[in-house]
């Protein structure tokens, strides 16, 4: 083996020994397998390469100060594949499967893990493709789960710093009800002439750092002070029936219609204040429809803070669109209670059990508020 220098790595490709692969094939997964190649003999129409059928991991295995190896996660990352897999209609990945894969690959190739201290592990990626035949756009019938793994160098070689960003209007990396909330390779192909043109225009920023401390305070002093939209219709006959739905539907158990804020340390016209932002504030399971199998410090895939709907009404005037929810599934305001599910499942039962009046009257509140 090559003597390789642990601190100069970068972020890329570098072949091992062994990687390990298994198929599904006759609707049932097969034994895991090790090769010592870097090629795959695919089939011509294979829906990976038509269709893409294809979804990835990244995990890391690092050395730790006692000489033993550790594996980050490596059962959330099976458990986002399995998502992904489903997202895209392919056969999931049993968990037993991918991390017993994961940890032969990393056993047979442990020579390549670098040494604690050094800054650099070995990364893992899992890769899920169709391998099966289809010209139809169809699912797949066969599929091969794979697992390579390769020293890296940090991905961002300077550390826990700003990084330059370019914001754009002109591309979309993934749509409102697409695959962004799976990890699956068009999401990634999308972004590349974005990314390539952000390079070549050479994301100039503001220096180090880019803003004074003055003006970063005088920024949050105005953020903290801007004024909310004041509630609109309110002396409506709809208004008010719709306000009592609201509370009927216990959706103002989280979406609480009033909080009196505490003491602020900085701006003391800010404290003691009655508002009326229709949160709690609080993490609530909002069930399998909504969870994106994202770990967040301590809040679960399925969990989500309870967004406030102070000038929810003005959504569209503002943003140009009313794609609503963390990743714009819901197209409307009802769209985007059926999606509740969980902690929120009797409100949006309730909701679906109205009648059309009484919907229309809690959606004009809502709308107003």
């Amino acid at each position: 083996m090559e003597s390789i220098d642990w601190g100069s790595l970068p972020f890329g490709y570098y072949k091992t020994d062994y990687n390990v692969r298994c198929c599904y094939r006759d609707k049932k997964w097969g034994e895991l397998e090790v090769s010592d190649s870097e090629y795959v003999n695919l089939h011509i129409a294979a829906t990976a390469l038509h269709y893409g059928q294809e979804a990835f991991e990244g995990l890391k295995a690092f050395m730790g100060v006692d000489g033993k190896v550790r594996v980050f996660r490596m059962e959330e990352n099976a458990k986002r594949m399995r998502a992904s897999a489903k997202g895209v209609m392919m056969q999931e990945v049993p968990d037993e499967i991918f991390c017993a894969a994961v940890t032969k690959c990393v056993q047979m190739n442990s020579k390549y893990i670098p040494p604690y201290g050094t800054g650099a592990s070995l990364y893992i990626r899992p890769l899920l493709i169709g391998s099966g035949a289809q010209v139809g756009v169809k699912p797949a019938k066969e599929y091969l789960f794979m697992v390579f793994v390769g020293p890296v160098g940090p991905y961002f070689k300077e550390g826990f710093k700003p990084v330059a960003m370019q914001i754009v209007r002109d591309y979309d990396r993934a749509a409102p009800l697409g695959t962004g909330n799976i990890k699956v390779g068009g999401n990634y192909a999308a972004s590349l002439r974005a990314g390539e043109r952000a390079h070549c225009e050479g994301l100039p920023n503001g220096g180090t750092p880019e803003v004074t401390n003055e003006v970063l305070q005088k920024v949050a002093f105005y953020t903290q002070t801007l004024g909310v939209p004041a509630q609109r219709n309110t002396t409506s006959p709809q208004f008010q029936s719709g306000e009592a739905l609201f509370v009927q539907a216990q959706c103002s158990t989280c979406h609480l219609p009033q909080v009196t804020t505490g003491i602020h340390p900085t701006v003391p016209q800010l404290s003691n204040q009655t508002i009326a932002p229709f949160t709690d504030l609080l993490l609530h399971d909002m069930g399998e429809g909504l969870a994106d199998g994202q770990l967040d410090f301590q809040a679960s895939g399925s969990e989500w803070r309870t967004a406030p709907l102070w000038g929810i009404g003005l959504f569209e005037t503002v943003n140009g669109h009313t794609y609503y929810l963390h990743d714009g599934r819901a197209r409307n305001l009802s769209e985007a209670i059926l999606w509740h599910g969980g902690e929120a499942q009797a409100s949006r039962d309730a909701f679906i059990g109205m009648s059309a009046t009484d919907r229309e009257a809690l959606l004009t509140y809502l709308a107003s508020i």
